[in-house]
């Protein structure tokens, strides 16, 4: 049988219906589609697809599954590996690791494996009676510190092994950033929900408004009988371009923004937590997190939206999916362009006038690339007096974030890097004993997936040191 070289499309939404509702944006494979588009592997001898995996799933075993139509097969060995194959499934780079690597590839399409890990993942949380791999305890206990994708990947990994597994978070929701910052039409949170759900039923305790470094510290985890701590509190915050106009009233942080809409409802009629709605938005930055504010800034009645990024089309960090979806949405991409201040009505006369501190535009100047910098992209280069205002009404700052200092704040001896990055050896431990950290509270903000690979190497640090004790 000859082998289509296209891989099957995804079913998305329609993008003038999609760029009005938070439902979700690709829809998903059927059956026959997921069991045609299983067929395209080749099942090579090397498989090096595994090799671009962070989490290292065997992705050709569970492929030749879904061409059995043996699903309950296919999430087994999914299992093993990875803890959250419905979140991955959506929104891992899977273009840049494990499809980049794949032997298809090298003359057409490869195979569409976020896609198929989609389809079983959701085929998996489709049924009642759900399989459940048998676990035996082994009577050690240890915290985990963040309910994001790496905590919740080490808590995953630990409770397999046989470990009393609790999670404290932070917030009121589990599921750190996968809740509070990737919106609902690229991630519903009742996936993520599934997800936590299966870890509960796995054995993991999840403890939900708990704030360490100030409800708990580290230390009292100790004193109440937990053998090893894993710190996977990620990147929580924001980072700002420090120019002029910056504490407006219509200027968030990316965090902010989607924490708000995502978290808290704030699109909802008579929001507990409100969000600027309506009028003409920008966006600073050009990362995934840039495309997911703008979009969802789209969503909630903004006329026109607008990407702002120093830099061209082919530097742009963001998944290339998310930006075509974006486009094809309408959102206005101005490249090699920079804000340099903010503007905001201001009337020093009638504090009491309701426009008072309110953005009125963004004033910028366009750019150029220069000599490559030390990662080896052109530079962006201001271009003299091509100075221009942007009519906007919403600023939102998408240009990273940064580690929370309240944990290395009260925990004594924690080493942290210049950037508040948690200093772990090769294996996430930290400079105290005992003590692990992995994902963003380590490198800063980055992707899913690459932080369920540091709370997987870091459950297996963990095991290693308890079990040698």
């Amino acid at each position: 049988m000859a082998l289509d070289p296209k891989k099957h499309e995804m079913p998305t939404q329609a993008p003038e219906v999609r760029a009005h509702n938070f439902n979700e944006v690709a829809l998903g494979y059927t059956e026959e589609m997921a069991v045609a588009e299983a067929q395209r592997c080749l099942n090579c001898k090397n498989k090096p697809c595994i090799e671009g995996c962070p989490v290292n799933v065997n992705i050709p075993g569970f492929i030749s599954r879904i061409k059995e139509k043996d699903y309950e097969g296919a999430i087994l060995i999914i299992s093993r590996t990875s803890t959250l194959p419905a979140v991955c499934g959506r929104v891992c780079p899977q273009e840049t690791q494990c499809e980049s690597k794949c032997t298809m590839g090298i003359k057409f399409e490869p195979v569409g494996i976020g896609r198929l890990e989609r389809f079983v993942a959701d085929w998996y949380n489709s049924q009642e009676e759900k399989p459940v791999l048998p676990i035996e305890p082994n009577g050690h206990r240890v915290a985990v510190v963040g309910s994001g994708p790496s905590g919740l990947t080490c808590a995953g990994d630990l409770a397999r092994l046989g470990y009393k597994v609790t999670v404290f978070e932070a917030l009121h929701t589990a599921g750190g950033v996968l809740v509070y910052g990737i919106p609902e039409f690229r991630l519903p949170k009742a996936i993520v929900a599934q997800e936590v759900e299966t870890l509960k039923k796995n054995g993991v305790d999840i403890e939900t408004n708990v704030v360490i470094g100030k409800t708990l510290t580290i230390d009292e985890l100790f004193e109440m009988g937990y053998e090893a701590v894993f710190i996977g509190s990620g990147a929580g915050l924001p980072n700002f371009m420090n120019i002029p106009g910056e504490s407006l009233k219509g200027v968030y942080s990316a965090n902010e923004f989607l924490t708000r809409s995502n978290l808290m409802k704030a699109y909802r009629d008579n929001p507990v937590t409100p969000i600027m709605k309506g009028g003409k938005v920008a966006v600073v930055g050009g990362g995934n997190v840039a495309m997911d504010a703008a979009r969802t800034a789209l969503r909630l009645g903004a006329e026109h939206v607008y990407i702002v990024y120093r830099r061209s089309m082919e530097e742009l960090p963001a998944r290339r999916e998310e930006v075509e979806h974006a486009m094809e949405e309408g959102i206005d991409f101005r490249l090699l362009n920079n804000p340099v201040e903010i503007l905001g009505y201001n009337n020093p006369d009638d504090p009491r006038d309701p426009k008072n501190g309110f953005v009125t535009g963004m004033r910028c100047i366009r750019m150029e690339l220069g000599e490559p910098d030390a990662k080896g992209r052109r530079r962006p280069v201001p271009i003299p007096g091509s100075e221009f205002t942007l009519d906007v009404d919403t600023v939102i700052m998408a240009i990273g974030t940064s580690p929370n200092p309240l944990i290395k704040n009260t925990t004594a001896g924690l080493e942290v890097n210049k950037h508040g990055g948690i200093i772990v050896n090769e294996a996430g431990l930290t400079s105290r004993e005992g003590v692990y950290a992995g994902g963003d509270a380590v490198t800063g903000a980055a992707t899913v997936i690459s932080a369920m690979g540091a709370g997987k190497t870091a459950a297996k640090a963990i095991d290693d040191y308890l079990q040698s004790r």
